[in-house]
């Protein structure tokens, strides 16, 4: 109902805009049944806002299919929004759970002026728009592995739990920027991909010989 005034009365055209809004205090406070304390309450979350992490306001810009869990993903790839703007395609696809329908939607939603130029807007109110990088340190540090196929005896999530607890990465797709692929039963594309890029590929036993 809030939202739907303010757009009435054009106090905001996009949510950009809502930064802004403190300008307009006196003419909000003149609106029926909001009053003085309603008023400030408003402005006072809006302001509070500009302390959301990076990845909360990633997620609040509305890049389609990016929920919290991949904003999430995408904050500890890409550092800060800047970063983010200039991925291409084939290194989204580098970070987990990311596929071509999530970064096409990506690089869409950069590729149009009027979010550019909305995402610069936040940055000049305060928005966080950055982290700092988190420091790599482990066996692995620095490497990025693909697991494909069923592994003898790690499930999925317990290969990738030791991969990044030993400083490494885990992509879902197979690029050239990727260090090896471990390959499990009924490994596929994936697989093929590996060996016609070069990329080195090992079996389970190989790959607990690295972490311990």
């Amino acid at each position: 109902a809030i939202v739907k005034i303010l757009l009435e009365k054009k106090f905001v055209k996009n949510y950009s805009d809502l930064y802004e809004l403190h300008k307009h205090k006196d003419e909000l406070v003149q609106i029926e049944r909001w009053g003085e304390k309603s008023v400030q309450n408003l402005l006072d979350g809006i302001e509070a806002s500009k302390s959301k992490p990076y990845h909360r306001v990633l997620y609040s810009i509305g890049i389609r299919h990016v929920g919290t869990t991949i904003a999430q993903k995408l904050a500890e790839q890409f550092s800060s929004i800047d970063e983010l703007e200039k991925a291409t395609e084939e290194q989204l696809l580098e970070v987990e759970d990311i596929g071509p329908k999530i970064s096409e939607s990506i690089v869409h939603f950069f590729s149009e002026k009027h979010n550019r130029e909305i995402v610069e807007r936040l940055k000049k109110f305060g928005l966080q728009l950055s982290q700092d990088k988190k420091k790599s340190v482990g066996k692995l540090s620095g490497k990025t592995f693909v697991l494909t196929g069923t592994l003898p005896t790690l499930k999925r999530d317990e290969a990738k739990n030791m991969i990044e607890s030993n400083g490494g990465k885990t992509a879902s797709s197979v690029s050239k920027n990727v260090d090896y692929v471990v390959v499990g039963e009924d490994a596929g594309s994936k697989l093929e991909k590996a060996l016609s890029l070069g990329i080195k590929t090992i079996e389970e036993v190989e790959f607990l010989r690295m972490v311990k």
